[in-house]
Formats: structure tokens, sequence, C-alpha cells
């Protein structure tokens, strides 16, 4: 009997090309990216590369990239950064009621770190209202964070408005783009958009490897503690083989 799968959202296969290039990262190109030696550098190398080419993915920086082990460890790293890094500014949270338990697990958190968090509502299509969001901004407000494109009803959020209005009230904006990635054109610089989140095994690629985006010159708080990986804000001995096949997957997207 045959077997037809229809639930991309969830996860995709890996693409053949995209394993093929991973291989050699497992059993070969072994080297931990952190060291000094030659096999080391050749792993550091791949690592960097990716770290090229995901920011082409998004019109960012390549020092703009940071790799991490999921989507949702990328939305825990910018909505807990932000609100650490910038609890002396203000401890208000903006987001909203359909967004991915990474965001709302992460807001019930820090809600019990005495953050206050609005859930704004959508309409019958999944939609934000600007209205709503423009009355819900207070001069404790330090972080807006709203999904890209919703992992249940598709809904695409207008995301450039609300980089506007983040803007202009001085907030930073972050999108949960998990399921945008791949799918929607994305020019983090034109968008507005300060920290944006996605995760390789929704676009052809590994599980277990995600990155985020933060605009250069934000400070954000660093919630995993050991090495001085990703520029001391991600502790973990890199996923070499996983990091180059999002390197791989993020060059199929167009």
């Amino acid at each position: 009997m045959n077997t037809y799968y229809f639930d991309n959202g969830a996860t995709t296969k890996v693409k053949e090309e995209v394993l093929n290039e991973m291989i050699p990262y497992f059993s070969e190109e072994y080297g931990n990216p952190s060291s000094v030696y030659g096999i080391a550098r050749n792993a550091r190398k791949a690592v960097e590369e990716a770290r090229e080419k995901v920011a082409n993915l998004l019109g960012a920086k390549r020092q703009e990239i940071y790799f991490v082990g999921s989507g949702s460890e990328a939305d825990n790293i910018a909505l807990k950064g932000i609100a650490y890094a910038n609890q002396k500014r203000g401890n208000h949270i903006i987001t909203s009621k359909i967004e991915h338990p990474a965001i709302l697990d992460s807001c019930q958190f820090l809600e019990k770190q005495g953050f206050r968090i609005t859930y704004l509502n959508v309409d019958e299509q999944g939609f934000v209202d600007l209205n709503e969001l423009k009355r819900a901004i207070t001069d404790q407000t330090i972080l807006i964070s709203i999904m890209f494109a919703n992992n249940e009803i598709g809904t695409i959020q207008p995301i450039e408005d609300i980089a506007k209005i983040a803007k202009s009230h001085n907030i930073l904006f972050h999108t949960d783009s998990v399921q945008a990635v791949g799918n929607v054109r994305i020019n983090v610089q034109e968008m507005g958009v300060d920290m944006l989140s996605l995760s390789a095994h929704k676009i052809y690629g590994p599980k277990g490897v995600g990155a985020l985006y933060v605009k250069e010159n934000i400070k954000f708080e660093k919630i995993i503690n050991g090495g001085h990986q990703e520029k001391d804000k991600r502790a973990g001995t890199e996923n070499t083989a996983g990091i180059v096949g999002l390197r791989k997957s993020s060059r199929t997207c167009w």
C-alpha cells in the first residue's frame, strides 16, 4: 500500500542532496568547530559558510545569524533573551493568542518572572488587529512578537506594518518565521524585522537545527550557559552536520 504524506507543515523529508552534503560531517569531517587543528578548521569553515548562506536567504548580514537546536529554541532565546536584557527599561511584551507554544509557553514563563504579557485577539481569518496592537503599547513595552505564518491555519500576518508600528515606538520586533521561510520571500532589512526564528526541518533540511536572526547591535541575554560558541550567546558544541544540512536546504528554497 502506498503512503501519501500531506503534512509538510509539521516536517519535511530531508532532500537527498541535503543528506549527501551532511554525511561527510558525521564520519570524515567530524572535528569540533571550536578547536584549532586542521579537521576542526574544516568544520568551522563549513559552519561559517552556512552562516553566510542563511544570511543570504533572509537578506541579513552573516554576523547576525546564530545557530541553535530548533525553531523553539530560537523563539525562547528571542523572548527571554530580550526580556532579560531590557528589564530595566520595561517589563511588557505583546504577542498574539495563536502563536506557537514555544512563544506562548515562554510568555507564561516570563509572567512568573514578573513580566507583563498582552495576548492580542485575532479575527476569524487569524489576523491581528493593528489598532488593538497600537492600543496595547505602553511606555513599558520592550518587545512585540507576532508569528509570520500560522502553523495551523496558514494566515500570513502584515509583518511590515507591524514592524513599522514597533519601530515608531522604539520597540523591538520578533517574528516566528518557522512556517514562512522557504514559502514566502523574506528580506529582514526591507521588512524592518529585528529578530526572526527559523527551522531546518521545515525546508527539507534535518531536524535538530535552526537559526535565529538578530539585527546587529541588539543586545540579548543567553539562556544556555557553558562554552562560548555563537559569539558567547548559545553554549554547546555546534551540530556541524545539521548546520551543513541547513546550509544546503537554504540554498534550495528559491
